[in-house]
């Protein structure tokens, strides 16, 4: 089958592409998605014909659509169609992996279209590597003399072909997270793969679910969903992958699509990132000494493992707890920086012995070039760490050890010449791209210069059926009790949202303790596999869902979701990472924390009205709305026209 012929609409080669494609949108949006039942939305088709133009020139472009836009299916109508013309799939980025499986779910926007348009789509999942099962971790955490038991029935599960070596086997992808949804993010943590794994080294990556996915993502054809985080993966790795003779992990696409894009900027931190932990570092310095190596170079090595020892020590001694987070601030002192220095001056000093151990030949070619690559990634690391240039970082504290984190502040200059360099259609959506009705804060945050963009209201009558109201509690006490009035009003149905891991367990230990609450069935963001959660929110009518992560993209439509309650104004959190942020502004507080709380806010709020039918209340349980007349302001700026803030 040729590509024309996969077009969804009838394509004549001698006319303008874009030209039918257009034709065809306007008859999707005036002909054919009303015959199936949806409605005719104006703003709909006002942002269909804006995001054309980023296709035809190939630009980047913010395309703002309020709630209600429909501005999924519009991405998805252009995406399709643009990828069987150029015969590359289109890459959709979302920002987290529960928005990525509610795209996909069985009656998503994706299945819809496909049974409208009666085309099959072929739509393939490229989740992040902490999405599956890494068999190293199982068999560690199943040597332990005390372990779950549910440890072992995965292991029974696992394919056969993972420990037979029977020939004609049929290998297929496998170990995802979704397939142990009933697991709990702690005990998902025991054996799900972490950055700190050495997938060069396992004998197992060849049967790795991990791995199997890739090959199966990869042959998509139409669309390749993935998350912010793992398409920034994709790009920082991609030349080294290219230089270690790998695929990068995504193919060329024909369009990128970033749904909740706002968000892309912390995406690109976050893999750019590096940790050093020392069990790792001993480990990848221990193996050099298992071959035939010179004395001196095996001293060298030692050496090395214990300041590798003495500088997690230092670390220790100079990270401060910060309340609400679990990242502990890092005081650089002399003393701390003096040893960073002599941990890289030993790292260059054994870099240099190991190209003359090279070629002594008694060390093997192939685990030669894995330590030779990690030990350059912990020397760049360290060199960035002593220079304090451009950095933020901070450590973290688990059963493991400590963990040194090294984030950059600004990534926008990496961006634009590894991303927005290319000649692509880049489409940037959500309901909150602008800032005072200017993309210029987002555009400069990404090292974007020239682009598009367009501003479509939501076509919701938010006056008739959304009320905002701001109690005025003080302590958790008290916003436990009106929380429990309000889930009587509403008989359940409600959202609950937490700015923190911390509040959120504060409130599940309050709801442990008061019997009053066992009526409703709470779920709680941790205990089990975040789209299960949603899909028993959705379907367990008066039940209430409890989270710190869903302020954007949920999407439940109809009567589950009639009540959102904000447990407190969504301010950054007090960590590393917003600390060093403050420091480089002249007004921290005008410049980095109401932007940031009010653009959450309304991310917040716009989870309650998602059709025309939908109707409900927003509580904002922070007496802070009530008694800050600035707070106030800015808090009814954002409202929906026509909607007023009441205080209770």
């Amino acid at each position: 089958m040729n590509t024309y012929s996969r077009l969804p609409f009838a394509f004549n080669p001698k006319e303008s592409f874009f030209e039918q494609l257009g034709d065809w949108i306007g008859d999707v949006f005036y002909d054919i998605l009303p015959e199936a039942g949806l409605e005719l939305r104006d703003e709909q088709i006002f942002m269909a014909f804006q995001t054309e133009k980023a296709f035809i020139d190939k630009k980047i472009m913010f395309a703002e659509a309020g709630v209600g836009t429909g501005k999924t299916l519009v991405y998805l109508l252009y995406a399709i169609s643009y990828a069987r013309y150029m015969r590359k799939p289109a890459i959709i980025a979302c920002a987290d992996e529960s928005l990525i499986e509610q795209l996909v779910k069985e009656g998503g926007d994706i299945d819809k279209l496909s049974k409208i348009l009666n085309i099959n789509i072929d739509a393939r999942l490229a989740k992040s590597k902490d999405q599956y099962l890494c068999l190293q971790k199982l068999d560690t955490e199943r040597s332990k003399e005390d372990y779950e038991d549910v440890f072992d029935d995965i292991h029974v599960d696992l394919p056969a072909f993972v420990h037979g070596n029977q020939t004609m086997q049929s290998f297929y992808p496998y170990g995802d997270r979704k397939e142990y949804s009933h697991l709990s993010d702690p005990t998902w943590t025991k054996i799900g793969w972490d950055s700190f794994q050495d997938c060069f080294v396992c004998d197992q990556r060849h049967r790795c679910g991990q791995t199997l996915s890739r090959d199966h993502y990869r042959k998509s054809t139409d669309l390749l969903i993935c998350s912010h985080d793992f398409y920034m993966e994709h790009v920082w790795t991609y030349d080294s992958r290219i230089r270690e003779g790998q695929l990068p992990l995504l193919p060329e696409p024909s369009t990128v699509i970033f749904d909740e894009g706002h968000l892309l900027e912390i995406a690109a931190q976050k893999a750019l990132t590096y940790q050093l932990r020392h069990d790792v570092i001993e480990d990848l310095l221990t193996r050099l000494l298992e071959n035939d190596v010179r004395e001196e170079f095996a001293v060298l090595v030692d050496e090395l493992i214990s300041h590798s020892m003495h500088f997690s020590f230092e670390l220790k001694q100079h990270a401060k707890t910060v309340k609400g987070s679990n990242r502990k601030e890092l005081e650089l002192t002399s003393n701390l920086t003096h040893s960073a220095k002599e941990f890289v001056q030993l790292i260059s000093r054994l870099e240099d012995e190991i190209v003359f151990e090279s070629e002594m030949y008694t060390i093997d070619q192939y685990q030669l070039k894995i330590v030779e690559e990690h030990l350059d990634m912990i020397h760049h690391a360290l060199k960035i760490f002593v220079e304090q240039d451009n950095l933020i970082t901070w450590v973290e504290e688990d059963d493991s050890g400590i963990k040194l984190v090294i984030m950059p502040r600004l990534v926008k200059e990496v961006l634009k010449e590894k991303v927005f360099s290319k000649k692509l259609p880049f489409v940037f959506t959500s309901a909150t791209l602008s800032t005072n009705e200017s993309f210029t804060y987002l555009a400069e945050s990404l090292g974007i210069e020239d682009y598009l963009s367009f501003s479509v209201a939501s076509p919701f009558d938010y006056a008739e059926k959304m009320r905002v109201v701001a109690a005025t509690t003080t302590d958790d006490v008290e916003k436990l009790e009106v929380t429990k009035n309000l889930l009587e009003q509403t008989e359940g149905k409600a959202l609950l949202l937490f700015t923190s891991e911390e509040e959120l367990q504060t409130f599940k230990k309050g709801v442990q303790d008061d019997a009053s609450f066992a009526k409703w069935n709470i779920l709680f963001e941790g205990d089990q596999e975040i789209s299960q959660l949603i899909s028993v929110f959705q379907h367990d009518v008066n039940s209430v869902l409890a989270a710190v992560s869903l302020w954007e993209g949920l999407d439940i439509p109809g009567e589950s979701l009639s009540n959102v309650i904000i447990w407190s104004l969504p301010f950054p959190p007090n960590d590393p990472v917003f600390a060093a942020k403050r420091k480089a502004s002249t007004d921290p507080y005008s410049e980095i924390d109401l932007p940031h709380m009010i653009l959450r806010l309304r991310q917040g709020m716009g989870r309650l009205i998602r059709t025309h039918e939908d109707q409900g209340v927003v509580t904002i349980l922070d007496a802070r709305v009530c008694k800050d007349d600035r707070l106030r302001t800015l808090v009814e700026g954002v409202l929906p026209e026509g909607v007023e803030l009441v205080k209770q």
